[in-house]
């Protein structure tokens, strides 16, 4: 593992331990050239994930990302970090179980957008809105509308992008 303070390739585990759901290993690492600790988590991996954009690119699955997003739309919200990592885990379980190794970008946005409504509506309308490209006032009051009665909130598909020319 390269040190992400001087890169350097030789450093060593000091400790390893399951996380709390024991779904990864927590290991603490140091570098004996610069002396820094750092601490570096190992997931199973069923499989390759390829993420088709909307566009038709297609990108490796990159859970960083994923947690990045989730973590954005929870910003300043009350919810516990284990609760959001098992949401993750979830997500992740999902996705990996239900292709053969492909998932759309609107299936990774509809699997977060099911999880987030679970922990917190907040979180929820914020990831609704940056994902569905909210434009107007009207359509937070939708959202928040069916939320206040209970419904299930059923919007509608985000628009499409325009895809870039190709070359020949």
């Amino acid at each position: 593992m390269r040190c992400p303070y001087c890169g350097g390739l030789d450093t060593q585990v000091k400790d390893s331990r399951p996380t709390d759901d024991s779904s990864s290993i927590r290991r603490r690492r140091i570098c004996p050239d610069c002396g820094g600790r750092f601490t570096t988590f190992e997931r199973v991996q069923l499989r390759e994930l390829t993420v088709v954009k909307r566009s038709g690119r297609r990108v490796p699955f990159d859970r960083d990302k994923l947690q990045q997003s989730v973590d954005v739309a929870l910003r300043k919200r009350p919810v516990e970090p284990e609760r959001v990592e098992r949401m993750i885990n979830g997500i992740v379980r999902q996705l990996e179980s239900m292709s053969d190794g492909e998932v759309s970008s609107e299936q990774v946005g509809e699997l977060v957008m099911e999880g987030l409504k679970g922990l917190d509506d907040v979180a929820y309308v914020r990831f609704a809105s940056v994902y569905k490209n909210f434009r107007e006032a009207r359509d937070f009051e939708e959202i928040l509308g069916k939320l206040a009665e209970g419904e299930t909130v059923d919007l509608p598909p985000p628009p499409k992008k325009k895809r870039a020319p190709t070359e020949p």
